[in-house]
C-alpha cells in the first residue's frame, strides 16, 4: 500500500470532522467555480465541473450551496475570481511535495505556503523542481465490501482502466486522467459504487519515514491542507500505516 493511499486512508476517517469546520465545502466550492468558469456550467458536457459535483455530492453539500458555486463561475452571479496555482517543495527526510491551489491572492498564498513549510523543516523548490517524480492518472476508488476483485478487474477493463490496485478498504482503479470520468461512469453502470473519482498525482518512487521525521512529515501535510487555498497536497513519503494513524489523530 503506498504512502499517498495510507494518508487517503486516514483522512477518509477523520472527513467527517473536516466537513464540520467547512474546509471542505470552501475546497470543492472554488474547485465548483473554477471549473464552471473554464469549461461551462452543464455538468454533463463539462467533465470538470461533472467531478466536482459528484465530490460535493459524496461530502453532503446542500444542492443550493453546489447551484450558487457553478452560477458565479458562469458570470451570472457575482463572486471571487481565482487562478490556479501550483507550488513544489521539499519536507523531512527529503520527501517532495507538490500543492496545487486556488487563490484569489497569488502573493498571500504564496506567503503563506513558504510560511508552512519553513516551520514544518521544508522548503519551496522552483517550479519543475520535484514534479518530474510523480505521474499523473486518474484514479477511481471501488469500496471492497460486497465486491469480488475478479469482477471488478473485468469492469474495469471493459471500461477502459489501466490497472486495478488492492489498497486495503477499496480497489483503485488507474485509467488516463482525460478517461477517469468516462471510466468512473461506466463501473456505476455496471453496478459497482465509485467512492470518489479524480485526477492524482502518484509518485513514482517513495521515501520511508520514521521517528522525528514522520511526525514532522504528518504536521507539515495537515497545516498544507488547512490552507483556506490549497485544494490537494501530493507527497512521496512513506510511514508505517500504524504509526501514521497515531501521528495523524
Amino acid at each position: 500500500m503506498s504512502g499517498h493511499s495510507k494518508w487517503s486512508t486516514i483522512k477518509h476517517k477523520k472527513g467527517a470532522a473536516d466537513a464540520k469546520r467547512g474546509k471542505i465545502f470552501t475546497k470543492l466550492i472554488k474547485e465548483i467555480t473554477v471549473a464552471a468558469r473554464m469549461g461551462g456550467g452543464d455538468a454533463n458536457a463539462n467533465p470538470r465541473l461533472r467531478s466536482a459535483v459528484l465530490a460535493a455530492r459524496a461530502a453532503n453539500m446542500p444542492g443550493d450551496n453546489v447551484d450558487r458555486a457553478i452560477k458565479k463561475g458562469t458570470g451570472e452571479l457575482e463572486g471571487v475570481s481565482y487562478e490556479e496555482v501550483n507550488y513544489e517543495g521539499y519536507g523531512p527526510g527529503g520527501v517532495a511535495l507538490l500543492v496545487e491551489t486556488l487563490t484569489d491572492n497569488r502573493n498571500r498564498t504564496v506567503s503563506e505556503i513558504r510560511h508552512i513549510f519553513e516551520k514544518h523543516n521544508g522548503n519551496m523548490g522552483a517550479s519543475g523542481s520535484v514534479a518530474w517524480m510523480f505521474t499523473k492518472l486518474g484514479v477511481a476508488t471501488v469500496p471492497k465490501e460486497g465486491v469480488d476483485e475478479d469482477v471488478v478487474m473485468e469492469k474495469a477493463i471493459e471500461a477502459g482502466a489501466d490497472d486495478v490496485k488492492d489498497e486495503t478498504d477499496v480497489f483503485e482503479v488507474h485509467c488516463a486522467p482525460a478517461a477517469i470520468e468516462t471510466v468512473a461512469e461506466q463501473l456505476r453502470t455496471a453496478g459497482l459504487k465509485v467512492e470518489s473519482a479524480e485526477v492524482q498525482m502518484l509518485a513514482k518512487t517513495y521515501v520511508k519515514l520514521e521517528g522525528r521525521d514522520a511526525e514532522v512529515m504528518v504536521k507539515l501535510m495537515g497545516a498544507l491542507e488547512d490552507q483556506e487555498d490549497v485544494q490537494h497536497v501530493w507527497a512521496n513519503f512513506d510511514i508505517d500505516e500504524a504509526l501514521l494513524e497515531q501521528l495523524a489523530e
